[in-house]
C-alpha cells in the first residue's frame, strides 16, 4: 500500500512540478568540495564521532567517512557537517 502511495505521490509531483523530495520527504544531500555536506529530511544520526558518520533516512542508512567531522549546523532535518570527507555510501534498507 505504502508503494502505491509514493507512486501516486511521485506522479503528483511531477505533473505540479514540485520537489520530489519535499513530496515524497526524501533525501536531500548536498556536497561542497571536500570539506561540507548537508542532509536534509534525514530521522536522526545513528552515530557520530570524529572519523565516521551514519545518518538514517526514510530510504536507508547514509554513512560518511574521513576525518575531523564536525557538525556545523543542526536543525529540524537538516544536518549540516564539516570535516575531510573521503567516502560516502548509502545502503538502502532491506
Amino acid at each position: 500500500m505504502e508503494d502505491k502511495l509514493n507512486e501516486v505521490k511521485g506522479i503528483m509531483a511531477e505533473k505540479l512540478e514540485l520537489p520530489r523530495d519535499i513530496v515524497m520527504n526524501l533525501p536531500k544531500i548536498t556536497i561542497t568540495g571536500d570539506s561540507e555536506i548537508t542532509i536534509e529530511n534525514h530521522k536522526g544520526i545513528i552515530c557520530f564521532d570524529k572519523e565516521r558518520i551514519k545518518v538514517n533516512t526514510k530510504i536507508g542508512i547514509i554513512t560518511i567517512e574521513g576525518k575531523e567531522f564536525e557538525i556545523l549546523f543542526i536543525g529540524g532535518s537538516t544536518v549540516t557537517i564539516g570535516g575531510k570527507f573521503e567516502f560516502v555510501d548509502y545502503n538502502r534498507e532491506a
